[in-house]
């Protein structure tokens, strides 16, 4: 298939790439030079003179740098959409496309939520009503059925739905390995607050009666093999434990060897401190705990609290050799930040150009579920359906975030491992 675009900028050429290969499963051209009797996509101002798809421009793909957008919502086949111009399809869906894939409005709008992050309830998905929908893909798949009715002789490769779990392991265990300071002060919180349960848990935990509650990992590691399913695990490697950090120390030896047992078997990313973020030095720190106890500098990523902030975060993983990020979704909603359930490479709008770094982006997190939203173990369980039957819909891949006190046998937690065994058990095993 070509795409004729006799203006074609390298914005451009992302999203139509994105969109038409990744998304629609077309093999394309783009050019500036009139097609010979093959099925094309004109972008232009001007109606082609000879059979093709006609899309107008807004002009976001044809600028340089960054400025506030003007933008009115409207209806495509009952689809929310936005930058509309006319032609076969009422609005331009690569300037659109562009617009909540690159996130844009996350570089022309610099108000924070209270953890310095970007505040979902300003962005445009949130503000319309479509977070909880990935309307990019949604999009596509309804302009390639548009396209295939005009040249229906044209191939183009099936996707398949995909689950990809990942866990992130903020404290490896409740009780075990953090020394006598940290276990006494927990037994006086629970005493002072009448948690005679928890007292007595963390008793016979400390003396080897039973296990910790966090630690999950071999039933986690026989899930995976039941419905072979191919995890990713991030740990945080933060040397200091206070704030928001509350993992043991990396130079602990239970800590070093779960690390390593999980980056031999599975793909294994650091989750950097919240430290991290406010010094890079700390951040240097965590990759170079990462590569003492593993031997390699880490591949992978997620920021803790999905604490970043564009572009400047991004950059600095580029620049440490990160090759893949799995942070681009809300630390304080579920939802699809970017629109997409796809994996895509990011690009630096403030550069203006393409990079190496793939974002893989997730829309459910349990930690979103029961702090921000407040629901419980069976709300969950009805939210992550929607998830799954979204992502389904548009033959995409669903990423979720679990994290090891959620399912483990802490008293706060109950119902919660329940809940995702029966998610992978009545849901995800007849698509696999």
């Amino acid at each position: 298939m070509v795409i004729l675009n006799k203006a074609t900028t390298p914005r451009f050429e992302y999203i139509a790439r994105f969109l038409m290969e990744d998304i629609c499963g077309f093999s394309v051209r783009v050019t500036d030079i009139d097609p010979q009797g093959e099925a094309c996509i004109v972008y232009a101002d001007e109606e082609p003179s000879f059979p093709a798809v006609h899309i107008v421009p807004h002009g976001l793909v044809s600028e340089k740098g960054i400025r506030p957008q003007d933008i009115e919502m409207d209806l495509w086949e009952s689809m929310p959409c936005f930058f509309v111009t006319g032609g076969e399809i009422p609005f331009d869906i690569f300037s659109a496309s562009f617009y909540l894939v690159s996130r844009y409005e996350e570089y022309t709008d610099q108000r924070k939520d209270a953890y310095g992050r970007y505040d979902h309830r300003n962005s445009l998905a949130f503000r319309n009503n479509f977070l909880d929908q990935p309307i990019v893909e949604m999009w596509a798949l309804k302009f390639r059925q548009f396209i295939l009715r005009k040249f229906p002789s044209e191939p183009y490769r099936f996707r398949k739905f995909r689950f990809m779990p990942s866990y992130d392991i903020d404290q490896a265990w409740c009780y075990l390995h953090k020394g006598f300071i940290r276990n006494a002060g927990g037994l006086m919180r629970s005493f002072l607050t009448g948690d005679l349960k928890t007292v007595a848990q963390r008793i016979s935990v400390l003396r080897g009666k039973t296990t910790d509650p966090y630690e999950i990992y071999e039933w986690l590691d026989a899930i995976h093999l039941k419905y072979s399913l191919r995890p990713y695990y991030f740990f945080p490697l933060a040397t200091s434990s206070e704030g928001y950090d509350k993992n043991i120390s990396p130079l602990k030896q239970p800590l070093r060897d779960l690390v390593n047992y999980h980056a031999a078997g599975y793909k294994t990313g650091i989750h950097p401190s919240w430290r991290s973020g406010d010094n890079n030095q700390v951040f240097k720190q965590e990759l170079e705990s990462f590569m003492d106890i593993t031997g390699s500098l880490p591949m992978y990523n997620r920021f803790h609290y999905i604490r970043f902030n564009l572009p400047d975060d991004y950059r600095k993983l580029i620049g440490y050799g990160i090759m893949e990020d799995h942070s681009m979704g809300y630390g304080s909603i579920n939802g699809f930040r970017a629109s997409v359930t796809a994996a895509f490479y990011w690009y630096d709008v403030l550069a203006d150009k393409l990079t190496d770094l793939r974002v893989q982006p997730f829309c459910w997190m349990d930690a979103n579920s029961y702090y921000e939203q407040g629901f419980s173990a069976a709300q969950a369980f009805e939210e992550l359906k929607h998830y799954h039957d979204a992502v389904k819909t548009v033959e995409g891949t669903l990423i979720t975030i679990s994290h090891n006190n959620f399912l483990s046998t802490e008293l706060g937690f109950a119902g919660w491992k329940q809940v995702y065994e029966i998610f992978l058990d009545e849901v995800v095993y007849w698509d696999l």
